[in-house]
């Protein structure tokens, strides 16, 4: 295991030779561990012991600078960067660094997208939704333009200004285009922030900023001081989260789903590495962020666990870099962000919110589409999804002469090509039916069993998750209660004890309802209970995290999740799909094997004499070397 080890860093190697006090201390963490705050106050003790001015803290995945107080009550000052090496030569300089204090906290952030949306609204006048569609399009300018930088650079309201300046000085009197010429930098800005999402579809092509460039410059002043790329994605991602929460009560509260709710279907469906995952009304994500963060996780503790087991293996080597196995997790995460995460939404803002949401939360939105959740699009289709996690729109109707349109008809043959190769002949075959169904002047309730009986969305939702999934995979679902005490639904709710069983029952109810299907319909009620004659565990709730008003209260649901879990395990509910992963060291290589084969890596050592410790981060290094600064 890694021990926590301190870089002390001197002005000068003279400094060094005349023991002059240290002015950076660098705490370095294994990339896989966590740093929490008491391991910050640890480090800066430390560097206030030895003298220093600044400590850095870092696990190679996350970076935070400090300035050290010079003397207790013991605080943290987050600052934004630290001096470079020829800052440190400049009191003055060094003085205005340690000024930009960077106090990152959820609420905070969370706050300040309000305060920015209000702002919006007091001075542009648009409506609530369309004042958090004018904050969306400044965050995702400030992402593309922080990642894009080097050294951590923020997007500045004086940066933009001398951006600002530059073009119109020096680039828009040389456009031949006369509307290109009409444009203002930030429209222009936006445009190719545009051109940057254009294959997540986050903006219309036709999309442009609503908000005057007042409003623009008061809102890049107040996010200024915030890093977008570099902030932890847990950090941004439930702030962001907490934002949409309170800006979208009220009215628009049906495309969120309680956090301690969501909490509660994940942990119990338990989805795993490998599963494909789905919510066919994802609203803000909510559920198909959950599950990556879940999943993500146990793939973190899965390569934390095989490092561990290859350092005693290796424990005659030196030093193993780390690098390798974080390829390895990064590899994991990026099959499970981009094939295992599925969703649609038939509103356009929240299919969009839903995309940037997951971004906030670390990726896993490139499977999200604003689409009709009870028509097949692309990757959404019957008998293919391992888990469902969901909750339907409640109490609406579909119009009984509502039939499909052009506008679901799939119709680009590259992209069916593709999709062939990806995700094989049953998908062409389900587009082709579609596509005939279209020129058919199909009804929307004639393509389900329950069309007939009920119009409801949240019984055609119920039927449309069924045939999603595929045989043995298990569905978590938000639903009314009348679905199950409303007399009206009682052929809804016999149909469901037919069809929600393994493969091989389904199989055996088929059998048997053939041989009973002259009998009346009375007989073959008792037939089907017959058959399916199994437990429904039913549990009541009265706290689950959360009051009618929005507050916090206490959560039965984490006990109730705990209980779930055994009596899954005890009557075998599933079989848990885990793949599985091994790691074998054959000489100079480092072979991962897994159900689909080998995979072979050339590891890297570096000789450290008898320390293990981890190394700053390359960046830090040149940071600092670059400079003249002795590490």
């Amino acid at each position: 295991m890694y021990l926590l080890r301190n870089v002390i860093v001197g002005k000068s190697k003279q400094g060094k030779t005349n023991n002059e006090k240290a002015f950076i201390v660098v705490e370095c963490k294994a990339e896989h561990v966590k740093i929490h705050q008491s391991d910050y106050f640890q480090g800066q003790n430390y560097a206030r012991w030895v003298g220093a001015k600044f400590f850095i803290a870092t696990n190679q995945k996350e970076t935070k600078f400090f300035e050290v107080p010079k003397c207790f009550p013991n605080i943290l000052n987050e600052i934004v960067e630290i001096p470079t090496a020829k800052d440190t030569l400049d009191d003055k300089k060094v003085k205005e660094i340690s000024n930009r204090t960077k106090k990152f906290e959820r609420d905070e952030f969370s706050n300040l997208l309000l305060k920015c949306h209000n702002t919006i609204r007091n001075n542009d006048k648009l409506s609530l939704e369309a004042a958090f569609d004018e904050i969306s399009k400044i965050l995702f300018m400030k992402i593309r333009y922080e990642k894009q930088q080097k050294e951590g650079t923020v997007f500045s309201l004086n940066r933009f200004k001398e951006s600002e300046k530059f073009y119109n000085e020096n680039v828009r009197p040389t456009l031949m285009n006369s509307e290109e010429q009409k444009l203002s930098y930030m429209q222009r800005e936006f445009i190719k922030t545009k051109q940057e999402f254009e294959d997540d579809k986050l903006f219309e092509p036709h999309e442009t900023i609503r908000m005057k460039q007042y409003s623009f410059e008061q809102i890049l002043k107040e996010l200024e001081k915030y890093n977008l790329s570099s902030i932890d994605d847990d950090v941004k991602g439930i702030a962001f989260e907490e934002f949409l929460g309170t800006t979208f009560r009220g009215e628009l509260g049906q495309f969120f789903t309680p956090r301690s709710i969501v909490n509660f279907m994940v942990e119990v469906l338990d989805p795993q590495e490998g599963e494909t995952i789905c919510d066919p009304t994802c609203g803000s994500g909510g559920f198909l962020i959950k599950a990556f963060e879940y999943i993500r996780e146990k793939i973190e503790n899965d390569i934390q666990k095989e490092k561990e087991h290859i350092k005693k293996i290796l424990f005659d080597k030196k030093f193993i870099k780390a690098s390798e196995s974080e390829k390895e997790k990064n590899r994991r995460i990026s099959k499970l962000s981009s094939g295992c995460i599925y969703g649609t939404d038939a509103n356009p803002r929240m299919a969009r919110t839903s995309k940037m949401n997951m971004i906030m939360h670390g990726d896993g939105h490139g499977g999200v589409h604003h689409h009709d959740g009870l028509i097949n699009v692309n990757g959404i289709f019957e008998n293919r999804f391992d888990v469902i996690l969901t909750n339907p729109p409640f109490g609406a109707r579909i119009e009984k002469n509502y039939k499909l349109s052009e506008t679901d008809r799939f119709y680009d043959e590259d992209k069916l090509k593709e999709y062939e190769k990806r995700y094989g002949n049953d998908y062409i075959r389900q587009i082709k039916e579609l596509n005939k169904a279209i020129d058919d002047g199909q009804k929307i309730l004639d393509r389900f069993d329950l069309g007939k009986v009920s119009s409801l969305t949240e019984v055609l939702f119920m039927e449309r998750c069924l045939k999603l999934l595929k045989p043995g995979g298990r569905m978590g679902i938000v639903l009314p209660e009348g679905v199950l005490n409303n007399s009206n639904l009682q052929k809804v709710r016999d149909y469901f004890e037919s069809e929600a069983k393994y493969a091989d029952d389904k199989k055996a109810a088929k059998i048997g309802l053939k041989e009973i299907e002259l009998k009346k319909e009375t007989k073959i009620k008792e037939k089907i209970k017959e058959l399916f004659n199994y437990e429904i565990p039913i549990v009541q709730v009265e706290k689950a995290g959360i009051t009618k008003t929005g507050e916090k209260c206490e959560n039965e649901l984490e006990d109730v999740a705990l209980d779930f879990k055994n009596y899954r395990d005890l009557k075998g509910l599933w079989t848990v799909n885990k793949p599985n992963i091994s790691y074998k060291i054959n000489g100079e290589e480092l072979i991962r094997k897994n159900t689909t084969g080998s995979v072979r890596q050339t590891l890297s050592f570096t000789s450290m004499g008898n320390i293990k410790i981890p190394l700053p981060s390359l960046e830090i290094q040149k940071h600092y070397l670059a400079g003249g600064l002795n590490i």
